[in-house]
C-alpha cells in the first residue's frame, strides 16, 4: 500500500508540473513586488529588438595608452533584423593629451633633461560591426525588474591618430608630430539596460587593433597597436 501511495504521489506531482510549465506568453501577478504588479517569466523578452532601428550617443574614456589621458564622444546607429543579429555603425571623436607619467619621463634625469615618451593620441575613428545578442537577463533590484541585453560586435574601423615618432627617434622634443590613418579590426562588448520600450542605457567596451610602424631608431617594423574606449550611452529605439 505504501508503494502504491508513493507511485500515486509521483504521478500527481508529475502531472501538475507538466501543466505548470511556463511559456513565453505566460504572465504572473506579484502584488508585493512593484506598482505594475507584473513579472514576466524568465523565457520572455519584454523588450524586443527585432526589426527596430536605434540611435545612441555617449561619452567615455580611453583606457589604453600609458602616457595619454583621453576621452571619447561617440555616436552609434544600428538595426536588428532578428532578435539576436544586427549591424551597427560607429563614429567616435576622441581628444587626449599627455598625462603626468609622460611629463615625468620628459623631466626625469639628473640635469632635468629626460627622454621623449612615445605615444599615440587617437583623434577619431569610424566603422561598422556585425552585432550578436544571444543573452539577456532580469535583475530584481529595489522591487523593480531591470531588463538587460548583452551585445557583442565584430567589424572593421578606420582610425586617425597623431603620434610623436619623429620626436622619439631623433630625441628632439620640438620635431613635428605625425598624423596617420589606419584600418583595423574593431570589436565591442556591451550591456543594454532597458528603461522602457523607447529608451535604454548602454555600457560599451570598444576596441580597435591596427597595424602601424614602430618607434625605433633602427629597423622599425609594423606592430599591432590597440585602442580601448569605455563608454556610457543613452539609446533611443525607433
Amino acid at each position: 500500500m505504501t508503494f502504491l501511495k508513493r507511485v500515486f504521489q509521483f504521478l500527481l506531482i508529475s502531472t501538475l508540473s507538466f501543466y505548470a510549465l511556463a511559456l513565453e506568453t505566460d504572465l504572473y501577478d506579484f502584488t508585493w513586488l512593484d506598482k505594475d504588479k507584473e513579472v514576466y517569466v524568465l523565457q520572455n523578452r519584454k523588450f524586443r529588438k527585432v526589426n527596430r532601428f536605434y540611435i545612441q550617443g555617449g561619452y567615455g574614456m580611453t583606457t589604453s595608452g600609458s602616457f595619454v589621458d583621453a576621452t571619447a564622444l561617440q555616436a552609434r546607429a544600428g538595426y536588428f533584423f532578428s532578435e539576436d543579429y544586427g549591424f551597427e555603425l560607429v563614429y567616435s571623436m576622441n581628444s587626449g593629451e599627455e598625462n603626468e607619467a609622460a611629463k615625468s619621463v620628459r623631466s626625469s634625469g639628473a640635469s632635468g633633461g629626460g627622454t621623449v615618451p612615445f605615444r599615440r593620441i587617437v583623434d577619431n575613428y569610424y566603422g561598422a560591426m556585425f552585432m550578436w545578442s544571444p543573452f539577456y537577463s532580469k535583475i530584481n533590484s529595489f522591487n523593480k525588474i531591470i531588463y538587460v541585453d548583452f551585445l557583442f560586435g565584430l567589424g572593421l574601423a578606420t582610425i586617425t591618430e597623431t603620434n610623436n615618432r619623429e620626436q622619439f627617434v631623433s630625441d628632439n622634443p620640438f620635431a613635428d608630430e605625425t598624423q596617420e590613418t589606419h584600418t583595423g579590426i574593431m570589436w565591442n562588448v556591451g550591456a543594454k539596460f532597458f528603461v522602457n520600450t523607447s529608451w535604454s542605457i548602454r555600457l560599451d567596451l570598444n576596441a580597435i587593433h591596427y597595424e602601424a610602424l614602430q618607434a625605433r631608431k633602427l629597423n622599425p617594423e609594423d606592430y599591432i597597436y590597440s585602442n580601448y574606449d569605455l563608454v556610457a550611452s543613452l539609446v533611443y529605439d525607433l
